[in-house]
């Protein structure tokens, strides 16, 4: 069984992963890591370079095997890339080893909070609009099939979404450890 303590952030570029990922880590007293500064920090490239050099298959591989690696690891807190969700073995690593929170943001918001950013390879285009509602209707179906809970990021505060967050995160603890002892009664019971 995967490490339920384990929370792993998932969303579109600009959701905010990074930034709530450490207020979370800080506040639940748990490690953090964000899965493309870890590639970054393993090639000694930077995520663009990698994409030039490599394509987005390349780079995709790497994040893989990152992911793999990082996932494994016992009380952390993982901000992961946007596009994570687009491979299956990303998808199975985060379902099986934690808890999945997609931070859902509409497409205005997204581009408010990116639109300045030359470090997001997959928006340098003439329309970074029109990419970024292509993008999502490819992964948006993936962050909801993946996530253990669905956090709107909007126009609320970093503050007002953390608390929301950790509210949600108690929840969710609280119901699987309900279920696990239900489940522990049934099977003690026949």
């Amino acid at each position: 069984m995967g490490n339920k303590q384990n929370i792993f952030l998932i969303g579109p570029m600009g959701a905010g992963k990074t930034t709530m990922g450490r207020q979370i880590a800080k506040r639940l007293n748990m490690d953090f890591e964000d899965s493309d500064h870890a590639i970054e920090a393993h090639t000694g490239a930077d995520i663009a370079l990698i994409f030039e050099k490599e394509g987005e298959a390349g780079f995709r591989r790497r994040e893989i095997s990152t992911l793999e690696e990082l996932t494994q690891r016992q009380n952390l807190v993982l901000a992961t890339g946007g596009g994570a969700v687009l491979a299956e073995e990303n998808r199975q690593y985060l379902k099986n080893r934690g808890i999945v929170i997609y931070l859902h943001s509409d497409i205005k918001h997204l581009l408010e909070r990116v639109r300045h950013d030359t470090k997001r390879p997959l928006l340098q285009t003439a329309d970074p609009a029109a990419s970024l509602r292509e993008i999502m209707a490819i992964r948006d179906p993936l962050y909801r099939e993946t996530a253990d809970i669905i956090i709107n990021t909007g126009q609320q505060s970093i503050r007002a979404v953390i608390n929301v967050m950790l509210g949600k995160i108690k929840a969710f603890q609280n119901k699987a450890l309900h279920n696990k002892s239900r489940a522990t009664n049934d099977f003690t019971k026949r």
